[in-house]
């Protein structure tokens, strides 16, 4: 039973999501806040595995949040709730250290397929502004210029799985494409994580569009 914490100010999305992630037999929505700082309590008080985060709440907001709830033993996996229409702190929350982002406007479906993907400690991207999304980790040349030396200690097939990162493919995925066992892509992919100095998959996938390995 995969675990999960709502954090954002208005509590109809709270309410939608709680009713939507709730019809699901293997998902629990065990606490909601409407606020930073109640989220990291929220997550203090019901250890959940999932925290859906929105960004722009009053008080604290969904990034300083991330950061301390990042700080905690063992934190949650942390997807950012956002309407992307324009949301600058999205890079900046993945980069800190959240798992994904879900678009407000996700269609019930996708919302429990992405909850029980994150769950399982995947990147979660939603398919409608992913493409947009890691774009904009591209915009800056000097961020090229920092990403290539790390990349550049990086194997053949290291580079490979570094692509499908980027992507947002999971390891079976990746698997498939290579023609390998899931286990030793699981292994590259720790290696790859460690070379690269990234806790998550998805700030390897950022590196992988920063330098062009993964196209947007």
């Amino acid at each position: 039973m995969a675990r999960v914490a709502v954090v954002d100010d208005e509590p109809m999305v709270c309410g939608f999501l709680r009713t939507i992630l709730g019809s699901a037999p293997d998902i629990e929505v065990v606490d909601e806040a409407h606020d930073g700082v109640a989220g990291v309590e929220a997550v203090r008080r019901s250890r959940p595995d999932i925290i859906l985060m929105d960004l722009r709440m009053p008080g604290m907001d969904g990034l300083t949040a991330i950061e301390h709830i990042n700080a905690l033993a063992d934190p949650p996996n942390i997807v950012v709730l956002t309407t992307f229409d324009a949301d600058q702190y999205v890079l900046r929350a993945l980069r800190a250290g959240a798992t994904g982002f879900l678009v407000k406007s996700t269609p019930p479906e996708e919302l429990i397929s992405l909850g029980r993907a994150a769950a399982q400690g995947n990147t979660v991207l939603s398919p409608s502004a992913a493409r947009r999304l890691i774009a904009a980790s591209t915009d800056s040349l000097s961020a090229r210029d920092r990403a290539r030396e790390p990349v550049a200690s990086l194997t053949e097939r290291e580079v490979q799985v570094l692509a499908g990162l980027g992507e947002g493919l999971s390891n079976a995925q990746i698997a498939a494409r290579l023609y390998l066992s899931e286990a030793t892509i699981k292994g590259c992919v720790s290696r790859t994580l460690d070379k690269l100095g990234c806790v998550i998959r998805t700030q390897a996938g950022l590196l992988a569009h920063d330098t062009g390995i993964a196209e947007a």
